[in-house]
């Protein structure tokens, strides 16, 4: 099963099955070259409705990482902004980044393989990440400042002020 894709509509049996896709993902897009070693899928009523290797140096894209490429081609396939019923699966913890991304799709459960400290090993150590969101906005790596709140804030004005929108 490994080495062998899994139709988009066949139905699987368990997390494991599921989350063996995932791997699988991420071993064939670590050896075609399309990014690091994680994969991900989305899968609704037994269905896999999503799919994501790690993408981040063939895209030159530093958000391509396997959950965010899973969610966009979920959310493609099903028409919409929020992944409700649905599980999401990763060879690997989300890295902050990626569940930043998962909390805002809000599926209904996570399942994962290796922990972040295992990407560590590897060399995809993002463990600085959570310690630079404890510290004050002022301390962290990337300087931080915040200017002209108040023009800034027109725009939230405005946005509570239309009739019609949509919240996420």
């Amino acid at each position: 099963m490994q080495n062998q894709e899994i139709p988009a509509n066949q139905p699987l049996a368990s997390d494991d099955d599921f989350l063996r896709e995932a791997i699988r993902l991420a071993r064939e897009g670590m050896a075609s070259g399309q990014g690091g070693p994680f994969g991900s899928v989305i899968v609704r009523n037994g269905e896999i409705v999503g799919r994501g290797c790690n993408q981040v140096t063939s895209t030159n894209d530093p958000t391509a990482h396997a959950e965010v490429v899973a969610i966009r081609d979920a959310c493609q396939n099903l028409g919409t902004f929020q992944l409700e019923g649905c599980t999401l699966y990763a060879s690997c913890e989300p890295c902050p980044m990626c569940l930043g991304a998962i909390y805002w799709a809000r599926p209904s459960r996570i399942v994962y393989g290796a922990f972040h400290y295992d990407a560590a090993r590897a060399g995809f150590d993002d463990h600085f990440i959570y310690g630079e969101l404890e510290k004050p906005r002022e301390e962290r790596r990337i300087p931080m400042q915040q200017a002209l709140r108040d023009e800034a804030n027109v725009v939230f004005d405005e946005w509570i002020a239309m009739d019609v929108r949509t919240l996420y």
